[in-house]
């Protein structure tokens, strides 16, 4: 009698001995996780809100939100995007080579119309055509990919230089080029940039680096 005692006392001190570990070594593990998923939540890299085509803070009554990105290099065609919606984009296939242009009513934002030009092997009539059929009241966004200057002469770049551009007339072989303006504008527009075609600093053989420009432009209220 004395030895069973014995033993069951044995017996149940091990059975609590084990219990005691698993239970201790379950809520250690329990708890590190616990801590562990706090730290992770509390390091996480805070959110970046973003609106209407990636702005960083929502455009003024009045206005209309837009991104325009160039093509990179002649591999990743131009991207167009106007109030969230993309207009133009490589994924809508309705990109090329050349000029890239979305024209939109500027009173109420609706889509006009989307082209692209050939400027490398293509002909400078139709985009001549095009750009002199423009209405005033009519918003212009425009990107480049691969090369727009070699075929688009002095008449070509003066309907844009009419529409606010400053820069057009610099740009040259495989530069790359973007532009937000207006049929009808009396100054010079804000939205626009340009960068050379320079072999020593290119990012791509050949080809300058992407650019991109995202704003908020003026509704035409008259």
């Amino acid at each position: 009698m004395r030895l069973a005692g014995v033993l069951r006392v044995v017996v149940v001190f091990i059975t609590v001995g084990v219990t005691w570990f698993i239970a201790n070594n379950f809520f250690n593990i329990d708890w590190n996780l616990k801590l562990l998923k706090g730290r992770e939540t509390k390091d996480a890299a805070p959110r970046v809100l973003t609106y209407k085509c990636g702005t960083s803070q929502p455009c003024p009554k009045n206005h209309f939100a837009f991104k325009i990105e160039s093509g990179a290099a002649n591999v990743v065609g131009p991207r167009i995007c106007f109030e969230g919606k993309i207009l133009m984009s490589s994924v809508k296939n309705n990109v090329g080579p050349g000029i890239n242009i979305a024209l939109l009513d500027g009173a109420t934002g609706e889509e006009i119309e989307t082209n692209y030009f050939n400027m490398y092997s293509g002909d400078v009539k139709p985009l001549i055509d095009f750009m002199a059929k423009i209405k005033p009241g009519t918003l212009v966004l425009a990107a480049s990919y691969d090369d727009i200057a070699t075929k688009m002469n002095p008449e070509a770049r003066k309907y844009f230089t009419e529409m606010g551009s400053s820069l057009i007339d610099t740009v040259k072989f495989r530069d790359n080029w973007i532009f937000a303006g207006a049929k009808g504008i009396q100054e010079k527009s804000p939205f626009e940039q340009y960068i050379k075609n320079n072999g020593t600093v290119n990012k791509y053989e050949g080809w300058p680096e992407l650019i991109a420009m995202t704003g908020c432009i003026p509704q035409k209220m008259d």
